[in-house]
């Protein structure tokens, strides 16, 4: 038996909610730090995946979204190849601005994990490492060794965006996110 049409809408209302409110989560989270709109975040609110990125790159400082240059292009492409939807992504940058109080964005941070709720939190760079450790009240964890915390994964990489223009940390990234699965099918 296949949903009838007013079953579908019905779905589609109670989906056009849930990505309302989420979204509403998400500025909040914004305002929490002043001057964390400054690189808007990107992606599917409702990711498997969370991409953090410590400071700003070209693409970001130009008034892209976070993620929106190489660096994001190269990592929807690594994630899918290794297995996790390329359209299950959330972007954020940790610092969007140098100046900001980092209790501040720790809050903002872990407000936007929170809400997203991935399984996986990738910190692409050192910045974006130290504030998800932050964050989370997680000990330092050495880039490519997932630690499993709060329900998730998270690992760390040695500098995703630097590594596109580095052939050795290019493949040591690389490494590093092959450390990392979709999540397990549930029962």
């Amino acid at each position: 038996m296949s949903p009838s049409s007013a079953d579908r809408a019905s779905a589609h209302e109670l989906e056009a909610a849930f990505v309302a409110k989420a979204e509403e989560e998400l500025r909040y989270a914004d305002g929490v730090a002043e001057g964390g709109e400054a690189v808007p975040w990107s992606g599917d609110v409702f990711a498997e995946v969370f991409l953090v990125k410590g400071d700003p790159g070209p693409a970001e400082v130009a008034g892209g979204p976070a993620l929106s240059g190489p660096d994001g292009q190269a990592a929807r492409k690594a994630l899918e190849a290794l297995g996790f939807d390329p359209a299950s992504v959330f972007a954020s940058v940790a610092r969007p601005e140098p100046d900001l109080e980092r209790e501040a964005l720790y809050a903002r941070l872990r407000i936007q994990v929170e809400t997203v709720d991935p399984y996986t939190v990738v910190a692409l760079d050192r910045v974006a490492a130290e504030f998800v450790c932050a964050a989370f009240g997680l000990r330092a964890f050495r880039p490519g060794r997932p630690a499993h915390a709060h329900g998730r994964v998270f690992v760390a990489v040695d500098g995703l965006e630097e590594s596109l223009a580095d052939a050795g940390l290019k493949q040591r990234v690389w490494r590093q996110l092959k450390t990392l699965s979709p999540r397990p099918p549930s029962f």
